[in-house]
């Protein structure tokens, strides 16, 4: 039996981009397409199998301890971007000024996608979804540099809305525009989660 059912729920990408320096700017390069390798994308700062750890992962290793790779990709929904605009006070939020790789416009509640979810694109490139991306300051200083004034309200703004993180389980190019079908595991929620989140 599968142990990945293929659902009926369809986005679409409507927006791509890459950081290719993340040391000198968090803002990503917008994209018509973009090649996705098991490392990741291409020309991607936050690409390649491992990573140092970061303060997501505080409680399971120290800073700056290699591990795998799974926030290869950051990737928002449209509808949760247009939420987090509208409660900053903005038209619109470009989201290069986040950092981000992919916006998919279509999944609902998409920032609480299930663990191990798969994003699946018309060419047979697939995302691995790792869990929600939780909300930062580091998108405040180029908001602020576009939207004076605005920087300091995008982290609560953004509040359960900030997308996910992903990693790639099948190479490909991903493409503006291109369907996206959503994947999930075939499993029931973990009795014990209420307990275990305390």
């Amino acid at each position: 039996m599968a142990a990945l059912k293929p659902t009926g729920f369809y986005g679409r990408i409507t927006w791509l981009g890459r950081v290719p320096d993340r040391e000198a700017a968090l803002e990503s390069q917008p994209l018509t397409e973009l090649a996705a390798s098991f490392g990741g994308p291409e020309g991607e700062a936050h690409g390649g199998l491992t990573r140092p750890s970061c303060s997501r992962v505080l409680g399971q290793y120290p800073r700056n301890t290699e591990i795998r790779n799974t926030r290869q990709f950051a990737v928002l929904g449209q509808e949760d971007l247009d939420a987090i605009a509208a409660e900053m006070g903005l038209a619109v939020l470009d989201p290069a000024l986040l950092g981000a790789s992919m916006v998919i416009a279509g999944l609902p509640d998409f920032s609480h996608l299930p663990p191990s979810a798969r994003l699946q694109g018309e060419g047979g490139a697939t995302l691995v979804v790792d869990m929600e991306n939780r909300p930062c300051t580091l998108p405040a200083r180029p908001i602020e540099n576009r939207h004076p004034g605005f920087g300091a309200r995008f982290k609560p703004a953004a509040a359960g809305r900030r997308g996910i993180t992903a990693w790639v389980e099948r190479e490909g190019t991903f493409r503006l525009g291109e369907t996206i079908r959503l994947h999930i595991p075939d499993q029931p929620v973990w009795s014990a989660y209420a307990e275990a989140r305390g």
